[in-house]
């Protein structure tokens, strides 16, 4: 039997994604989950999964460290990404990766279906008004180093890292991973090691170059120098 699993918040979306699934393959069966933690923990428990369609915007993760953490735990299960984000260097990133595809959350339940059918069949999808666009080698620079870096980091050691970010303290990581926060010390020390980092500041820092944001205004910064250059109009 095919299996799904949609990683997405949205109650809409998610019949959305559902519907476009069963025009793909009607007998299948379609599991759902709402965090990347909750994603984690199904795919931990299904086998034969055949696709992840991850939103890039969970609860518990930002930018791009939801991808980073699922390839990361499951290397070979394909994710394609379903997203509403549409800068080029965004989708590079997410490409670069490893997903299977990028899909915007903008299109039609035909086009969602026909993307998919295109990755179940063994091709990377991406929009047809990208494609002359979105390669991973176009995701370079600061992030793309981050990414490489990150690679090196356990599971729990992501987990914990995005715990970082969201600011909590050791002993309140240490409860939500029912571990104790000796151990927590222990990944964290082992974090700023493999990010080549002195701080929880600094590791902070680094993780925000995944940020949506960040990594739109690093594809925009050679546009905007030509821009600055250029003789004023008029």
């Amino acid at each position: 039997m095919t299996r799904f699993l949609i990683v997405e918040d949205h109650p809409l979306f998610r019949e959305a994604l559902e519907g476009a699934l069963q025009m793909v393959a009607p007998a299948a069966e379609i599991l759902q989950a709402t965090s990347i933690d909750g994603a984690l923990e199904q795919v931990a428990a299904t086998t034969g999964l055949d696709l992840i369609l991850l939103d890039l915007s969970m609860p518990g993760t930002t930018g791009l460290s939801g991808i980073i953490r699922i390839r990361k735990a499951f290397p070979r299960i394909p994710v394609v990404i379903v997203s509403g984000h549409q800068d080029p260097q965004i989708m590079s990133g997410a490409l670069s990766l490893g997903v299977s595809g990028y899909i915007l959350k903008s299109s039609s339940k035909q086009d969602l279906a026909q993307s998919i059918g295109e990755v179940l069949r063994g091709s990377v999808c991406v929009p047809a008004a990208y494609r002359g666009l979105v390669r991973p080698q176009r995701a370079s620079g600061p992030a793309q180093d981050l990414i490489r870096r990150l690679h090196d980091l356990t599971p729990q050691q992501l987990r914990v890292l995005e715990m970082l970010k969201r600011g909590l303290q050791n002993k309140q990581i240490a409860y939500e991973l029912k571990i104790s926060e000796t151990t927590v010390k222990v990944h964290v020390s082992d974090i700023l090691r493999k990010l080549n980092v002195l701080s929880r500041t600094k590791a902070i820092v680094e993780m925000s170059r995944l940020d949506f944001a960040t990594l739109a205004a690093e594809g925009a910064g050679p546009k905007r120098e030509r821009s600055q250059a250029d003789p004023p109009s008029g």
